[in-house]
Parts: structure tokens; C-alpha cells; sequence
């Protein structure tokens, strides 16, 4: 094929999934086809991706996070793409906690709830002890896996210079920190603190209880929230609703690309994304 005939082709199929709303983001040699990482498709979208450092429920990187990035099927993350557009219209962003998990990841978290409590991440799970997690709150399946599935909340845009709040517990009313305990840090350089678990991020819309939170008030629909968390909660819904995910019920973090196809999962590991 001559060159000439071979950049119209390539400029034709740009130009198609412009028109079509698509992102042409270029194959990942380290990712299965169909996945891509959020930051070429997205970039704008906040991420604290919980899992691969220290602060998240089991007090340790999770097997399969080898890096801290958001992975997806292209289809979930051109859908979180269009949230990210309704929610900056409104002077807002997403931000994402955890998207395509390994399944390893899953058994690991299986083997922690079976393990003796040590207390450390009690806070996540104030109202329940640690064997009553199975298998509400910890399943050994999960739609994390197919790469369809994703956690995240609503921040405010320009608010990444203020300073955080912390709950006591994952369920207590956020406040200013008096200090930070342990200025520690884990493999990817994040510092771990004794307040850590129950973080509200910079400009985070008080959501009424933090992510990974272990208890009925995290329920989508749970009637004791104040108007400014139920506003909050509901705009959520209402961005990812309209952008093709639905909730799951028992967790207001939690959304699923509604409609898509082979819904298989995978089980290999989060790497660092490679330098264009």
C-alpha cells in the first residue's frame, strides 16, 4: 500500500471515531486487548488508587496492584469519560478509588477476612466483626474483575490545595486532623498515617461515610444522611446513571458499565503504564 493511500486510511478512521465519540487511544503491548489505561482515555479524572499503597482495609498493597493506576475495558472507561464531562460542567470531577481488580487481588481479600483481627483497620468496619464481612461485604467474586466495575466519588475542581478531613471512623462525622501520627511510607511512596483509613481528600464531597466502608450507612439509599450527603449521593448516581453504569445498592461507591458483552474476568497484574 503507498504511503498517500495509507495516512487517508488513518485519517478517515481518526476522523470516524471523533465523529463517533470515541478516544483513539493507541494498543497497551502490557495490557490484554480491549484494556487500556484510564490516563490515555481520561486523564482529567482524579485517581487514589487505594489498593496498591497502604491505606485501604487490609493496612497493606494488595497482591496485583503493582502500580497505582486506574485499568478498564475501553468501553467503561470512554462511558467514565462522558461522567467526568457531566460532572466538570458542574465545576466537579471524579475520582476513582479502584477499577479493574485482579482476581488474585479478590482471593487476597477472602484471606484476610478469614485471618485473626488485629485491630488495625477497625475503623473500616466499626459495627461488625471481621469474620461477619463474608460474604456481604467480601465476596469471592467480583465485577472489578471483568474490568467493567469501578469505585470512585466527587470532588470539586481547584480544591487540591486544601487540606484533607479524617473520620474517627469510616462512619463519623469528617473533621480537621489535630496531627499526623506516622509520617511512614509505603512502596510507592505514599504516607501512611494513624487517621489515614477514614480520609475525606482534598474538595471530596462528604459522601456520609468513606470508601471501603463496612457498614449499612454505606448504603446507596441509607435514610440517615444529612441533605448535603444526599444531594451528594444522588448526584453521583445521577452523572454515572447517564453515562450507562449502575449502582450496586450496598455500596454508594460502586458502579457497573450496564449492557456490555462478555463479561469475563481476568486475573492479570496492575503494572506501571508505559512512558509515551
Amino acid at each position: 500500500m503507498r504511503g498517500g493511500e495509507m495516512d487517508r486510511r488513518s485519517f478517515a478512521l481518526a476522523l470516524f471515531l471523533v465523529v463517533a465519540g470515541l478516544t483513539p487511544v493507541p494498543a497497551r503491548a502490557d495490557l490484554p486487548d480491549g484494556f487500556v489505561y484510564l490516563r490515555d482515555v481520561a486523564p482529567d479524572i482524579e485517581q487514589d488508587m487505594r489498593y496498591a499503597g497502604l491505606n485501604n482495609f487490609t493496612g497493606a498493597p494488595v497482591p496485583g496492584y503493582e502500580a497505582g493506576e486506574c485499568v478498564l475495558r475501553r468501553d467503561a472507561a470512554e462511558a467514565l469519560k462522558r461522567a467526568q464531562r457531566s460532572a466538570q460542567a458542574l465545576g466537579l470531577s471524579l475520582k476513582v478509588f479502584d477499577c479493574y481488580r485482579p482476581e488474585r487481588a479478590v482471593r487476597a481479600f477472602g484471606a484476610w477476612a478469614r485471618a485473626r483481627e488485629d485491630g488495625r483497620t477497625k475503623s473500616q468496619y466499626p459495627h461488625l466483626s471481621k469474620d461477619a464481612l463474608v460474604p456481604h461485604y467480601i465476596a469471592s467474586q467480583s465485577s472489578h474483575s471483568t474490568g467493567l466495575a469501578v469505585d470512585l466519588t466527587l470532588v470539586r475542581q481547584g480544591a487540591g490545595d486544601r487540606p484533607p478531613l479524617v473520620r474517627d471512623t469510616c462512619t463519623a462525622p469528617p473533621h480537621a486532623p489535630a496531627a499526623q501520627a506516622d509520617d511512614s511510607k509505603d512502596k510507592l511512596g505514599n504516607t501512611a498515617n494513624a487517621v489515614a483509613l477514614g480520609k475525606l481528600g482534598p474538595g471530596e464531597l462528604d459522601m456520609g461515610t468513606s470508601f471501603d466502608c463496612f457498614d449499612r450507612a454505606s448504603n446507596t439509599a441509607f435514610p440517615g444522611l444529612t441533605p448535603e450527603q444526599r444531594r451528594s449521593r444522588d448526584l453521583l448516581v445521577t452523572l454515572m446513571e447517564r453515562a450507562g453504569f449502575t449502582n450496586y445498592p450496598a455500596e454508594w461507591w460502586h458502579f457497573s458499565l450496564a449492557r456490555a458483552a462478555n463479561r469475563r474476568s481476568h486475573d492479570f497484574p496492575i503494572t506501571s503504564r508505559p512512558q509515551q
